[in-house]
């Protein structure tokens, strides 16, 4: 994750702070996805029967989605100096809009909307992440993420 002063992380407070680099969500992950959950709804890995669906073929799962944002926040999102661990709080909000096709690509996009001192060394960043699909007009996710560094 990008190192920056608590000063320059929260002067970034409602502004984008950046975008991932783009991921390819292939079949094999939406199988390997639903061997770990348990989620072995067609939709997600019978590509011959989500074909006869609106969907025209198989989708990610929701939650598969969800959890790529780890993956895409590595990159982008900042942790001041001196940072011991961030944790995952989890989220205000999300909302999954578009499916994710087999075989297509996502990258996150993320807003800081809030950075708040909870406790002496502890800091919540809450970030609003949207996530794009590549070549689709509406997203595959709005999210508002909650994470917590402490120092």
């Amino acid at each position: 994750m990008p190192i920056a002063s608590l000063d320059e992380i929260t002067s970034k407070v409602g502004t984008a702070i950046g975008t991932s680099p783009w991921i390819e969500i292939s079949q094999k992950d939406i199988d390997t996805f639903a061997d770990v959950t348990g989620d072995h709804q067609f939709i997600h890995v019978d590509p011959e029967m989500a074909a006869k669906t609106p969907f025209g073929g198989t989708v990610a799962h929701g939650f598969l989605t969800l959890s790529l944002l780890s993956q895409m926040a590595a990159g982008v999102v900042f942790v001041p100096e001196g940072t011991r661990m961030v944790v995952n709080y989890g989220f205000d909000k999300v909302r999954f809009i578009t499916p994710i096709r087999s075989g297509k690509r996502v990258r996150g996009h993320f807003t800081l909307a809030g950075a708040e001192e909870k406790r002496p060394g502890q800091w919540q960043l809450l970030h609003n992440v949207t996530v794009e699909i590549e070549r689709e007009d509406k997203p595959a996710l709005q999210a508002d993420w909650i994470g917590l560094i402490y120092l």
